[in-house]
């Protein structure tokens, strides 16, 4: 697996080149035209200042009437081709570069849904969303300004010089000292300001590290009377950005007095010498116009080049940050020929399987065998650290058996099409999340065309009707974000109800009604196993009570099987799971 040394660090030139030639190649033809039409629109606006030189020399300074007519219409004629193409390109380069932020996001986005949890954790959630957000814009912005400034900002300089050099050569001596000055003053800027642009965006990352946390840890920080101590860090945290970026816009700063310093010194050093050789008669009035005109377009070009240059090495930062996600590779990978049939419906097979977490010192399971079918309900037990809920995520293969293999109807679950596994095998973690929006939209998100009948008998089997009934709006009742405007009961119950909207071949409860009183988890029992009669069911937990019922239970001892039988069997002969009985009727926790 590739893996950057530091998450958000890198980049550099060769990163936003290789990025920007990946994801613009779709967009060849616009940014062909946008180029033609920067060039055209920038020898227009060259060729205006000889025209206004030749308008007063020949037209004005003569009192020539009709060659100020003339010479006006043809100033007039090159300017309303210069404007269209002007609006035209900026249109086609404000939709290009809006395009790719939009292809950018996206590709972000799916990356981020094909990774586990494994290689996301090396980012963290705040600095993803920086990623998909502020850090796309960072290279969107650099290619608006490209296709609106690469072009003429060159051919505006080297154009400016070439008719600079036609109207007085001597003149143009004053643009030796003027161009380099103001190049230097910005390569200077750019230099430094750089590793300041870096940095600011890690700082963002750590901001939205620490306000995400806040928020969501604000009942513990209240609890605990930290409110002091997080305002601290927040605040540590939040001076540090402020530096990077004071700092930064210090540099940026320096550089606009610098270019207004040069360009009037300039100016003035022209009218000066200029004015000179206009009162001798080797300059004409015209002439010394249109040369202080190209001047302050060849300096003019100098700053538009500059302020390109200036987004250089922000956007080269973020593409580095978005080249680290777009080239992480998934753990878990779709088949190559997936299978698309299973053969049969229902069963859940382990044939050695094991896990081991990468860079932990021992591996979660060893040498899994289990073999279970459609029609009953099988209870997984243990002591916290056994192993249950790893041993429930290899079936949807949202962890992958680095050993042995996980059969779902008879198919190897790294052969099958994950639509069809997803569609086979329903999860309902612990800790279940619910998407802002509402009880239908989140009861439906496995099955958008179930009906309002279907909905109200999957939240009747979870026993969840009553308190649905209750809500405003039943259905249409809104959910917030995680589902942070329920209890830990009704989100269990509502993550239940979705499960059986789903309609999978095989139900896994990962100690899903752990947050439910004792007759309300009966009663959720009870309703499932007459609901899900002809399915395969899976409940782990830690309570005996939840699954002292069930048809068969598996009891896992440090990641290994050490038991299978009824309740009955177990407890007069397993010892194992004697010790969990007995802890659990004195109130005390398992431990392994």
């Amino acid at each position: 697996m590739t893996r950057p040394r530091h998450p958000g660090r890198g980049g550099g030139p060769a990163a936003l080149a290789r990025l920007l030639a990946t994801h613009l190649r779709r967009y060849a033809g616009p940014v062909a035209l946008v180029t033609v039409l920067e060039l055209a629109q920038t020898l227009a606006i060259l060729y205006l200042p000889t025209l206004n030189a030749d308008l007063i020399d020949n037209g004005v300074l003569r009192g020539d009437s009709g060659h100020v007519l003339r010479t006006g219409g043809l100033m007039l004629a090159v300017t309303l081709p210069q404007v269209g193409c002007l609006v035209t390109a900026a249109y086609l380069a404000a939709r290009t570069a809006a395009g790719l932020g939009r292809d950018l996001r996206a590709a972000v986005f799916c990356q981020v849904l094909a990774c586990t949890d494994r290689e996301l954790g090396r980012f963290g959630t705040a600095s993803l969303v920086t990623r998909t957000t502020n850090d796309v814009q960072q290279v969107q912005t650099l290619v608006l300004l490209g296709l609106t400034q690469a072009v003429s900002a060159p051919v505006m300089c080297l154009g400016g010089v070439a008719m600079a050099l036609r109207q007085d050569v001597p003149l143009s001596a004053l643009l030796l000292v003027s161009v380099p000055v103001l190049a230097a003053v910005a390569a200077l800027v750019l230099h430094r300001v750089r590793p300041l642009f870096r940095a600011a965006q890690e700082r963002i990352d750590m901001i939205n590290r620490l306000l995400r946390e806040q928020v969501t840890g604000v009942r513990v920080i209240r609890a605990f009377d930290r409110d002091a101590y997080e305002q601290q860090r927040f605040a540590r945290a939040n001076a540090e950005l402020a530096r990077a970026a004071t700092g930064a816009g210090r540099l940026v700063a320096v550089l606009g007095p610098a270019v207004l310093l040069v360009v009037n010194a300039s100016s003035a050093a022209v009218l000066w010498y200029g004015g000179h050789r206009a009162d001798a008669g080797s300059l004409g009035i015209g002439e010394l116009v249109a040369f202080l005109t190209y001047l302050a377009q060849i300096l003019g070009a100098v700053m538009m080049a500059t302020s390109l240059l200036m987004a250089v090495p922000r956007a080269e930062a973020c593409a580095g940050r978005i080249a680290e996600i777009l080239r992480t590779e998934p753990g878990i990978r779709p088949p190559a020929r997936p299978v698309r049939r299973l053969g049969a419906r229902g069963r859940l097979e382990l044939r050695s399987a094991g896990f081991h977490y990468p860079g932990a010192e021992a591996a979660v399971l060893h040498d899994v065998d289990l073999l279970i079918g459609p029609g009953g309900t099988t209870g997984v037990v243990g002591s916290t650290g056994s192993g249950k809920s790893t041993l429930l995520r290899l079936a949807p293969r949202l962890l992958a058996a680095t050993s042995g293999a996980v059969l779902v109807g008879g198919v190897d679950v790294r052969d099958l099409e994950p639509a069809l596994l997803a569609a086979t095998v329903g999860l309902v973690p612990q800790r279940p999340y619910l998407f802002a929006g509402t009880v239908r939209a989140n009861l439906c998100y496995g099955r958008p065309d179930a009906t309002d009948t279907e909905l109200w008998h999957a939240l009747a089997v979870a026993q969840a009707r009553t308190f649905v009934e209750r809500l405003p709006e039943g259905l249409d009742s809104p959910v917030t974000q995680g589902g942070g405007n329920l209890s830990g009961g009704q989100r269990q119950r509502l993550a239940v109800a979705r499960a059986l909207v789903h309609r999978p071949d095989i139900y896994l409860f990962d100690d899903a009604f752990s947050a439910l009183d004792n007759a309300t988890e009966a009663a959720l029992r009870a309703a499932l196993a007459r609901q899900a009669a002809g399915a395969t069911v899976v409940i782990a937990a830690q309570r005996v009570r939840t699954i002292r019922h069930a048809d068969r239970i598996v009891v896992l001892d440090g990641g290994r099987v050490a038991g299978v039988g009824t309740h009955q069997e177990l407890a007069g002969t397993n010892r194992i799971y004697q010790e969990i009985v007995t802890a659990e009727a004195v109130g005390q926790p398992v431990v392994a």
